[in-house]
């Protein structure tokens, strides 16, 4: 169901407005809006048509480097704001439209480890956040139903959970030839957990396994928020508000968040006034509008507002085979994970943990435009490329853990003034530490290792995807001292009662695994809290 933003004047009031109709965003306007609250929904991009992604069709791997590419920079629809990344070592990815970044992503749907919660205790890296596994689990557990997650329970890797609501997706032979590989390794593996469908459930298709998620699900088979919470949120009575940018929070004499200023598609300004203000706009855009709040920003007593950005370093490795594995297609979520390097391990010389997933290799664009070693290949040399390539090559992705840094920073940027925002865009500053480095690179050849047992002819491994920067975390971190963190156990913020942060910007640490299972606990456990009302404030 494609919900339609009304065409109502302009909101004046709520109980709640939340900046973002993405997936923190959205998951939080259902809860609210179930419950009976008033929930004004303001999102800066439009809605789209389903029907507009590219998956079905002929030019979906181009659509990827232009207008659906996943980089703001890159695909510079009116609704992107700039970020200057060149001082950045990862380059943001992110979606600015109703659905967020869902309507763009993989959808695996992994939870953070325990030991994720408490790095500072266990390894001496990072900060342990303020709550733990066991305290987010129920809402892990709701998360997993909610978004339909195909998986299969009983991984050794995780603690003990519920099954899931759908069996796995295929894994395919190129699954089952690299799951035997590492079954004599003595390495683990575990069928992927992905938020897509594998039969019909609640309205949506199973996946057709076209491996195109990344240009959206056209098939409704991927969990995206457009099509898995807003269609609930709207009819309990939730407004959604399109091309609406946020240009100011408010807060009355005493701190308390009042409300926020927007301007329309036209440019006119409007106020709306709530009684609680939800912030999830990712970690770069939430991180903007505090800072662009007032003269000297709001929620910044510890000075850490826009600090400890994490951007999970990325890698890749392809193992080619000499014969057709049905490697080509597949969800784009992951076929399997390994958790076998995820545990940090400071003894044996890696501080921190990486996660890796097996999925599909795409089709002929991908091949040619893989940075293959030596540069491009052109004519002749290209063709063999494509033939060694399409359904006979698979990829490793690895992602690490990396720690978070004060000096990694989202910055104001003044020389690049917003049209219609009344806000600059953003200055990104990335460094990834040489131990994450290293940690890359040992996994790099443990992962050549697993294709070389599961039979593959050549590996690549590749340098440092700079271009994957995903996974935007932690700019506005939750704990329990005011002195160095910006928000509560709850997502409150210290400084501003009824100011809350739902996404990814409240990461202490940002684990190995991808992040999106973690942002829809913590933004339901928010929304909860918010309607229990028992913080007091």
């Amino acid at each position: 169901m494609r919900v339609t933003p009304d065409a109502l004047p302009p909101p004046r009031e709520a109980d709640v407005v939340i900046v973002g109709a993405g997936l923190s965003g959205t998951v939080m306007a259902a809860e609210l809006a179930a419950a009976g609250k008033r929930v004004v929904l303001l999102e800066r991009g439009r809605q789209w048509d389903p029907q507009d992604y590219r998956g079905p069709h002929d030019d979906w791997e181009a659509a990827a480097t232009g207008p659906w590419n996943p980089s703001p920079n890159r695909r510079k629809l009116p609704e992107d704001y700039p970020i200057d990344d060149s001082g950045a070592e990862m380059k943001p990815l992110l979606f600015n439209g109703v659905g967020g970044s869902t309507v763009l992503y993989g959808a695996h749907w992994m939870r953070l480890l325990p030991s994720d919660f408490r790095r500072r205790t266990l390894d001496g890296v990072g900060d342990d956040w303020p709550i733990g596994y066991g305290e987010l689990a129920p809402f892990y557990d709701r998360v997993d139903r909610d978004f339909g997650v195909s998986g299969i329970a009983g991984d050794p890797a995780f603690p003990a959970r519920p099954d899931y609501p759908m069996p796995p997706l295929p894994i395919g032979e190129i699954g089952e030839t690299v799951a035997a590989a590492h079954a004599r390794l003595g390495w683990h593996w575990w069928p992927g957990s992905n938020a897509i469908a594998s039969r019909p459930w609640r309205g949506r298709r199973p996946c057709v396994l076209r491996s195109a998620c990344g240009e959206g699900c056209s098939e409704g088979a991927k969990a995206s928020v457009d099509r898995t919470h807003l269609p609930a949120a709207v009819a309990a009575g939730a407004r959604l508000v399109t091309g609406a940018r946020v240009v100011q929070i408010e807060t009355d004499a005493s701190g308390r968040a009042s409300g926020v200023v927007w301007r329309d598609a036209t440019g006119v300004r409007h106020r709306l006034r709530a009684a609680k203000v939800v912030l999830a706009a990712n970690a770069l855009g939430s991180a903007r509008l505090l800072l662009g709040s007032g003269a000297a920003g709001l929620a910044n007593r510890s000075g850490l507002v826009g600090r400890r950005l994490m951007m999970h370093p990325f890698t890749r490795v392809a193992g080619l085979f000499d014969r057709p594995m049905g490697a080509s297609q597949g969800a784009w979520g992951q076929a399997l994970y390994s958790m076998e390097f995820a545990e940090a391990d400071p003894a044996s010389g890696r501080p921190h943990g990486a996660k890796w997933n097996l999925g599909p290799s795409g089709g002929p664009l991908h091949a040619a435009l893989f940075p293959w070693p030596g540069g491009p290949p052109i004519g002749a040399e290209l063709h063999e490329r494509v033939a060694v390539w399409l359904d006979r090559a698979a990829l490793w992705g690895i992602t690490v853990d990396d720690p978070p840094d004060p000096e990694n920073r989202v910055q104001l940027d003044a020389g690049a003034p917003v049209e219609g925002d009344d806000l600059p865009g953003l200055r990104l500053t990335y460094r990834i530490p040489a131990d994450c480095r290293e940690v890359l690179a040992f996994n790099a050849a443990r992962a050549r290792e697993s294709f070389e047992a599961a039979g593959a002819v050549e590996t690549i491994a590749l340098p440092l995807a700079e271009d994957y920067g995903w996974h935007l975390l932690g700019t506005c971190r939750m704990g329990d001292d005011p002195e160095t963190s910006v928000v509560d156990r709850w997502g409150e913020a210290h400084d501003h009662p009824g100011l809350f942060i739902a996404d990814s910007s409240v990461f202490v640490t940002g684990g190995s695994v991808n992040p999106a299972a973690t942002v829809a606990a913590l933004s339901l456990r928010t929304a909860v809290q918010i309607l229990s009302g028992r913080n007091g404030r």
